[in-house]
This record gives structure tokens, C-alpha cells and sequence, in this order.
């Protein structure tokens, strides 16, 4: 080959080269995320940024304060601004129909991100974790507390809390912890002294630890100032947080009055720590690093017109269509597996827990 010849076709590879790395350099991918409210979402949020740019993507994340109307608005700016996909993580699920369309009519793919988004046939593909067995794990651990797994026959008295209805996780949270208690509730091992059972009636609107404070607070003064509560299922750190503020306001935490056995989930800082300091029981570590890499490699897959890695054709119906799903293992972590789960792991630094 002459050398101008050798010199053109270098310069045209390099051209080709050079336009791949700038389509790649140009896709710009929307994130919506909740809320900044809760450190699992902002782990969330800088985890799938830091993913995906390594992967070469823009980000364009945005957080939505809780609020309907604004992540509405915020999914509508990232169509209007022709991001490649979406990947978003909803506060209400049902929200979003109209805006998925225009997506789907701009050609843009949808990632429902941890949370289903319900009532489209627009959501392309789902990750999460397998949140039926989220419950399982959260359940299992309250029983394990109460040593009923270990021949205690009780009678235990058991409070139960539920997350947000509009979150379809929550009613998985929920359905998957009630199979494990429900059989001892029948069998009289566990009592639920306010009767209180049913999403309609244990849910806690947005997550929030002040409203399951406040429920804990009514449900103390209504049905327990004589008895003694020894478990709470509680389906997540925030909420767990509030109703331990509850106890502690009539005495729990003291060698008279032992804290119940509480379950939590996503291992947030202040509940490891309460963990150990032997004040919430348990919680369940969902991996965020590994969520933002499955929901990172499915963008990675569309854009490339493959087929996105999946591993659920069956379970999460969202009202319209079964959506393609990846679920991820969650751990039941208590103070007996802190370290392996959570700090040998790199989740966390030892000096963060203390």
C-alpha cells in the first residue's frame, strides 16, 4: 500500500472511530428519581450517573421532591429534550401514561427503575429486586427475633406497617411478609392487638416517618397500656426510624421495657447504626451498586439493539402488559452480619458506623 493510501484509510478508521466514541459521548440518558428525602435515592441516583459514565453516557439526573407534578414535568422536559432512555424510578406509577406515550412516539426506551410503573404498555423493561422476597426476608427475621423459629410459642403481640399504596413494591413488601406471619397470626403465636391488617388500613402514604410515627404514637395509647408490643413489621429504615421514636417517647429501650423486634429495609446508615446499638432488629440490604449496573447495561443493550439481559417474564404485570424484569438477591442483615454484609463488602466504611 502507498503510503498517502495507508495515511487516508488510518485517518477514515480514526474518522469511524472517533464517530462511534461521539455517538456514545452525545447520548444523553434521563434519570428521575423521587426524592433526595431518603440517602437509598441519592445512592441510587449517583450510582447510575457514575455507571453510566463510565460506560461513555451523558446524565441528566433529576430529583422529583416527592412530588407528582414535578417529576411529571421533569420525564416531559427529558422527552422534549430527546434523551435516548429513560430510566425512571416513580413516585406514583400511575402518573405517567400520557408522558410514556409521547416517549414511546419519540422512540425513546423506558427503564423502570426499582419501582413498576403501572398502567402503560410504554415501560420497556424493569429492574429491581425480588421484592416478594424482600417481605420473606423481613418477616422470617422477626421470627427469628422472637426465637419462634427456635420453639416459642408466644403469644407475641405484632404491629404491622405497609409502605406507600401508589408504590406497587410496597403490596409485594407486604404480601411477602404476611406469607410467613399470617400462618402464626392463625395459629395464635402472633396477636395483632389493634387488628389493624390490610394495605387499606397499614399503609403509610409517600414513605414517611412522621406518619408512622404518628400511627405508632395512636396505636401505643389505644391498645397497649398494658400490654407490651414485641414485634413491629415495619418495610423500610425511614419508617422503622419513626416508630423506634414512638416506643422511646413511652419507655421502650429500657431493661423494664425491651424495644420489640423491628424489621427495616435498605440498610440506611442510621438503621445499621441503630442495629447495633441493639435498638431496630434488622433490616434488608438491596445493593444499589448492583441495581444502577443491570439498569446501566440495559440502556447499554437498547442503544445497540440487543435484547437487555432479563430474568422475569412472569412476575410484574403492570395492569397492561408483563414487563421484562432483572431481579436482584436481597440480604437480611441483623448485627450478627453487618460486617460481611455491608463493610467487607465496601457498602460502607467501618468509621461510617461509628
Amino acid at each position: 500500500m502507498k503510503l498517502h493510501s495507508f495515511a487516508a484509510a488510518v485517518a477514515l478508521g480514526l474518522i469511524a472511530l472517533g464517530g462511534v466514541a461521539n455517538a456514545a459521548d452525545k447520548a444523553t440518558i434521563g434519570i428521575a428519581m423521587p426524592t433526595k428525602s431518603s440517602a437509598r435515592w441519592i445512592a441510587d441516583g449517583d450510582n447510575m450517573v457514575k455507571v453510566l459514565q463510565s460506560k461513555g453516557y451523558n446524565t441528566d439526573l433529576q430529583y422529583a421532591d416527592n412530588d407528582i407534578p414535578n417529576q411529571l414535568a421533569q420525564v416531559e422536559n427529558m422527552i422534549t429534550k430527546k434523551e435516548k432512555v429513560l430510566v425512571i424510578a416513580a413516585i406514583d406509577g400511575t402518573t405517567l401514561s400520557d408522558a410514556l406515550q409521547k416517549a414511546h412516539d419519540a422512540g425513546i426506551k423506558v427503564i423502570s427503575y426499582d419501582r413498576l410503573i403501572r398502567g402503560s404498555a410504554n415501560v420497556d423493561y424493569y429492574a429491581t429486586f425480588d421484592n416478594f422476597k424482600v417481605g420473606v426476608l423481613q418477616a422470617t427475621s422477626i421470627l427469628h427475633g422472637l426465637g419462634v423459629d427456635a420453639g416459642k410459642a408466644g403469644p407475641f403481640n405484632i404491629e404491622l406497617f405497609g409502605g406507600s399504596a401508589d408504590d406497587n413494591n410496597a403490596f409485594f413488601f407486604y404480601n411477602g411478609a404476611m406469607s410467613v406471619l399470617q400462618p402464626q397470626i392463625d395459629k395464635g403465636v402472633l396477636v395483632v392487638q389493634s387488628k389493624q391488617m390490610g394495605m387499606d388500613k397499614v399503609a403509610t402514604l409517600r414513605w414517611d416517618a412522621a406518619t408512622a410515627q404518628a400511627r405508632m404514637d395512636n396505636i401505643l395509647s389505644a391498645y397497649y397500656t398494658n400490654k407490651h408490643v414485641d414485634a413491629v413489621l415495619s418495610p423500610y429504615d425511614g419508617l422503622s426510624i419513626g416508630i423506634i421514636s414512638s416506643l422511646k417517647g413511652v419507655g421502650y429501650g429500657s431493661k423494664d421495657q425491651p424495644m420489640p423486634v423491628i424489621s427495616g429495609q435498605d440498610a440506611e446508615l442510621p438503621s445499621v447504626k441503630s442495629i447495633l446499638a441493639h435498638e431496630q432488629y434488622s433490616t434488608v440490604f438491596k445493593d444499589t451498586r448492583e441495581l444502577a449496573k443491570v439498569a446501566a447495561n440495559m440502556v447499554d443493550a437498547v442503544l445497540s439493539g440487543k435484547e437487555p439481559e432479563i430474568n422475569d417474564t412472569k412476575t410484574y404485570n403492570n395492569g397492561v402488559k408483563v414487563v421484562p424484569s432483572y431481579l436482584l438477591v436481597p440480604v437480611a442483615v441483623d448485627a450478627s452480619n453487618v460486617q460481611s454484609a455491608l463493610i467487607d463488602t465496601g457498602y460502607y466504611k467501618a468509621d461510617q458506623l461509628k
